[in-house]
């Protein structure tokens, strides 16, 4: 049914997303600030004892730092209740004493209608099960153990068979099932030419698909018959199924996801039945296509960054590309995807048969970014060797990111597109010539260009060193691995908030939206606001060594720059902790803050053949910030130096600049 415009608006303002959680989870008091609707809680949707679930009450959502659950007071009611968006909508108002709107009596009947199909499907699922357990179903029985599925296994997934001939129909009228309902559910078929309806599946091996309710919606049939047209049927497109609305596993999937496990999509539904049988339970199918729109926005309200997990074939490959493609405008902060390509010549099932589990959770745990397959897709097999094929990387590689709907991703990844490929083109020649590949002069390209920064190319002739990206002129001008820098100071904040666990609730906040170098850093940090209520340093380093494991752990305790700084030296001191995790802290997001402006005034530097009084200004205002952040050093004003505007700026950054700009210069001249 339709809803009147506003309702939903002012279902939200009269529901306290807090009441509605309350009812299914007990507060942490400790954590929990009532006054400014900031609650806690050990989470609804998987097994832990602590309070990682964080509600939100005034803006209306929650999020778990430990499953990643979020939303707001209807998903709640639908996840926890298992019950539909009008349900939910239903359950809410009754609850805010808000009346429903009158139901259109044609959506009504439609409602019906669906109602009384889906029971068709279930009487269905029971005959093909009962039909597997025949002896016309021998066949498909060998074939179901020769792949490794017992009786078990088989009840699981509600596997069954389609005998040959017409035996579902004769079956489901004899149950009273009119012929109609057989035909608008996609069981039944009727022939263009006026002849007699007949069974849609007949000698398959069958798979039910259901969704995320866990209501058969349609089947998928495997053919016996190797002469078979299609060794894969779907059912046909009905009121209850549309194959690129649908996913198959789409319930239990959801499930085991909500319980930590990472989404994995696979290609058909035997590779979704090897995974989870093997214990990767929140496995999904689309439904013999590609992937579509409204497919991704399922995968991605079942987990931010669900893992595509393909055939290392070029079929796989190509599906890989068609996603990217698909993707790209749909992408957001926090939503995305990774591909896990496995071996070439094997599929899931193989891959867990030969070498088990584990391998299958290396390739898992391998899994690349979207935008290292989008790089690989422009680069891999193509030669750069001249200017023009050079710059139409660049084009193509832009008007791919181009794509990308949300500004502020747009400009992350433009960012890393020029990072990668200032490094692309910037590296040593190999040595030249047929020796190497048998190609003559034109090999295939790899990431070293054809001359090295400056100096002396092959034939004598001078070339003047390469213009590097504003992400790698700002490195440079901040002088030193800003990278490496950003590192030690996010391990002093990590290892202090370890031993002096107190102070950690004082920087929820700015805890949850730091952005860190490594996986490492983050599993730390991912465990530490979990644990967050623990106050004693031996139990949360029990804790986050269950987590994150030993190795991670020691690397950072090991750092010289950690076992140096006074907090760590010093565990217990609240006072201390707070004051260097604040100032760290600080600094991060102010040295961050100051190589983003040098980064984007050396990029307009750069189109205004080389005239510096925008940087200088630039640099000048971030050097405030920078300057408070780090007082010691912006006090020596013996370190600055100024432009011609009379702006502020390090004389390391001053000197490193003019150099940079005649290079610059003396690059467009050429």
């Amino acid at each position: 049914m339709s809803l009147p415009p506003g309702f939903l608006d002012e279902l939200r303002t009269r529901t306290s997303l807090a009441q509605v959680v309350g009812r299914k989870v007990l507060w942490d008091n400790r954590k929990s600030n009532q006054g400014q609707g900031d609650w806690w809680a050990p989470c609804p949707f998987h097994q832990e004892k602590s309070a990682s679930f964080h509600v939100k009450d005034r803006e209306g959502y929650y999020y778990c730092f430990g499953c990643h659950a979020k939303g707001d007071a209807i998903s709640f009611v639908r996840e926890t209740e298992n019950v539909g968006f009008m349900e939910a909508i239903e359950i809410l108002a009754t609850e805010a004493g808000m009346q429903m709107p009158a139901r259109d009596p044609r959506a009504q009947e439609k409602a019906d209608e669906r109602s009384e199909l889906a029971d068709v499907m279930e009487a269905a699922v029971r005959f093909y099960r009962l039909s597997l357990k025949t002896n016309a179903a021998t066949q498909a029985r060998a074939y179901l153990a020769k792949r490794g599925l017992s009786e078990a296994d088989q009840d699981r997934f509600d596997i069954g068979f389609a005998p040959e001939g017409n035996a579902l129909i004769g079956h489901l009228t004899g149950q009273g099932v009119s012929m109609d309902k057989l035909l608008a559910s996609g069981l039944a078929a009727k022939p263009d030419d006026g002849r007699s309806p007949y069974d849609r599946f007949r000698g398959r091996i069958m798979f039910p698909i259901r969704n995320a309710q866990g209501r058969c919606i349609s089947f998928g049939g495997r053919s016996m018959d190797p002469e078979a047209r299609a060794k894969y049927l779907n059912g046909n497109e009905t009121i209850l199924f549309d194959k690129g609305r649908s996913l198959y596993n789409h319930g239990p999937a959801r499930v085991a996801c909500g319980k930590g496990q990472p989404l994995i999509v696979a290609e058909g539904y035997m590779d979704v039945i090897a995974l989870s049988l093997a214990g990767f339970e929140a496995t999904v199918a689309p439904l013999g296509t590609a992937v579509t729109e409204t497919q991704l926005q399922l995968l991605w309200r079942i987990s931010p960054e669900p893992i595509i997990a393909l055939d290392g074939d070029k079929a796989g490959i190509r599906a890989a590309l068609r996603v990217i493609d698909l993707a790209l405008p749909m992408l957001a902060p926090g939503q995305s995807l990774r591909f896990a390509v496995l071996p070439e010549g094997l599929d899931p099932d193989d891959l867990i048969k030969a070498k088990g589990a584990q391998a299958m959770q290396e390739v898992i745990e391998g899994a690349r970014p979207l935008i290292d397959l989008l790089w690989n897709r422009e680069v891999e097999g193509k030669v750069f060797d001249s200017p023009e094929r050079k710059a139409g990387l660049e084009k193509a590689l832009r008007e791919a990111t181009a794509r990308i709907e949300d500004r502020l991703l747009r400009e992350h990844y433009e960012a890393e597109i020029k990072q990668k490929l200032w490094q692309f083109f910037r590296q040593k020649p190999q040595a030249q010539g047929a020796g190497a590949n048998g190609q003559g002069g034109k090999r295939p390209f790899t990431p070293q260009s054809t001359f090295g920064a400056g100096g002396k190319g092959r034939f004598g002739k001078f070339v003047p060193p390469a213009v590097p990206t504003p992400e790698a002129m700002a490195s440079a001008l901040v002088g030193g691995d800003a990278a490496y820098a950003d590192y030690l100071r996010e391990a002093v904040i990590l290892a202090t908030l370890l031993v002096t666990p107190q102070v950690i609730l004082s920087f929820l906040a700015p805890l949850e939206g730091l952005d860190l170098t490594t996986d490492d850093h983050r599993a730390i940090l991912s465990s530490l606001l979990r644990h967050a209520e623990e106050e004693d340093a031996e139990a949360l380093r029990a804790q986050v060594l269950q987590d994150v494991g030993a190795v991670a752990l020691e690397k950072l305790m090991s750092l010289s720059h950690v076992t140096i700084a006074p907090p760590v030296r010093k565990p217990g001191n609240a006072e201390m902790a707070q004051q260097c995790v604040s100032e760290e802290l600080a600094k991060l997001r102010a040295e961050r803050g100051h190589r983003s402006e040098l980064a984007v005034a050396l990029d307009s530097i750069r189109e205004d053949q080389g005239d510096d009084e925008g940087l200088t200004w630039r640099l000048g205002q971030s050097a405030e910030a920078l300057g408070r952040a780090t007082r010691s050093e912006a006090e020596d004003t013996a370190e600055y130096d100024f432009g011609k505007n009379g702006a502020p700026m390090r004389r390391n950054e001053r000197n490193a600049l003019d150099t940079l700009l005649s290079n610059i210069s003396l690059s467009k001249r050429k």
